[in-house]
């Protein structure tokens, strides 16, 4: 198995688990929080595909699926353009609200389809590659790839237990 076999394996599953967090809920459940001070499977949802979208559509010189596929529109948030959801406090946290699971399994598909087709055209040699000399040592495009893949699944995973933590409140 090569690398970017892995690599496409791991987002697949990150896709998988995308639809699991998200699929029935309804708008109330969608943006409800714990707490005050605690994300919503909404935000979590839209942040975590942000920061794919960004960083792998970065990493490849690609136009991000949020810009170039209208989803900012569609979202249609209080955000700036650019906005990643990275250093939110609780009340831009507040401004992300969705009103359907289609609409973040929408964006989270168009981004997993674009992220799918840069890594099937991917070479062993490429991962070496530096993707950003910000930080020391320097980011390979492997160490971003791998990156992104760790803070989606903390993400999916969080939004899996907010969920969880809804559904038995309700019970």
């Amino acid at each position: 198995m090569h690398a970017k076999d892995v690599l496409i394996d791991a987002y697949d599953r990150i896709r998988e688990e995308v639809h699991a967090a998200v699929e029935g809920l309804d708008p109330d459940d969608l943006n409800a929080r714990p707490t005050a001070e605690t994300n919503s499977v909404a935000w979590l949802v839209w942040h975590l595909t942000r920061v794919q979208d960004d960083h792998v559509s970065d990493a490849f010189g690609l136009d991000q699926v949020w810009l170039a596929q209208d989803w900012e529109k569609r979202f249609g948030l209080d955000l700036p353009r650019h906005d990643t959801g990275y250093g939110h406090g609780a009340a831009q946290v507040a401004r992300v609200r969705v009103d359907s699971p289609e609409l973040l399994t929408g964006y989270y598909d168009a981004v997993h389809t674009q992220t799918l087709q840069a890594l099937r055209a991917l070479t062993a040699a490429e991962l070496e590659r530096v993707v950003d000399e910000d930080w020391d040592p320097p980011v390979t495009l492997g160490v971003r790839l791998v990156s992104v893949l760790s803070d989606d699944l903390q993400h999916v995973g969080q939004a899996a237990y907010a969920r969880g933590l809804l559904q038995s409140a309700a019970a």
